[in-house]
Parts: structure tokens; sequence; C-alpha cells
């Protein structure tokens, strides 16, 4: 009886512990591909403002 019961906290663990790394990499995914973007917009947008106003003489 106890073995099973081992038995099955084990695959629980192991079930918890993917169900986790998932869920990590799901983050850092969403993390790089909504934040990154802000942040290359921040530094790009004074740069496309800059040469924009530049070209229309201002």
């Amino acid at each position: 009886m106890e073995e099973d019961l081992q038995k099955k906290l084990d695959a629980i663990y192991k079930s918890v512990e993917k169900t986790r790394k998932y869920f990590l990499w799901t983050l850092i995914v969403t993390l790089v591909t909504f934040v990154a973007p802000l942040l290359i917009a921040l530094v790009a947008l004074p740069y496309i403002f800059r040469v924009y106003t530049s070209q229309l003489g201002l």
C-alpha cells in the first residue's frame, strides 16, 4: 500500500515539475515577445522622430 502511494506521489511530482517548467517557459517567451519590442520602440522612436522632423525642416 505504501509503495503504491509513493509511486503515485512520484508521478504527481513529475507532472507538476513538467507543468511548472511549461509555465516558466511560457512566461519567458511572453516577456520576450512583449517587452523586447517595447524596449526597442523606446530606443528607436526618438531616432525615427528626429529623422522625420529633420526631413520636414522643423
